[in-house]
């Protein structure tokens, strides 16, 4: 249960990013950038937990987020899913309260 929930932060994080029909792949590098911008980071979180407004990103971040949690990832490329891995890793380690509320608020989704 745990696993699927991790893939399911990382995509609501990065699904604006990652999982996009019509945008191009993001590198490593763009990825480990916005990983380490806390207050890029935090913002996303935040909307995703319905906590602030959203931007694009974390618009398609709350669509996404159950679905992701469920262990689904619509068109994500291995690269993606990597990515989504390494991300929801980042939020467990660095951000764990906001990753126990989005378990909370997403898993019975």
């Amino acid at each position: 249960m745990k696993l699927t929930l991790a893939f399911v932060v990382i995509g609501v994080v990065l699904t604006g990013i990652l999982c996009a029909e019509s945008r191009p792949a993001v590198s490593d590098e763009a990825l480990e950038t916005a990983l380490k911008d806390r207050r890029y980071l935090t913002r996303q979180l935040k909307c995703a937990l319905g906590e602030g407004p959203c931007d694009p990103v974390g618009r398609r971040l709350k669509t996404y987020a159950p679905l992701v949690l469920r262990g689904t990832c619509p068109k994500c490329s291995p690269q993606e899913v990597r990515q989504i891995q390494q991300v929801l890793s980042h939020i467990q380690r660095n951000y764990p309260k906001e990753w126990s509320k989005m378990l909370k608020q997403y898993a019975g989704q």
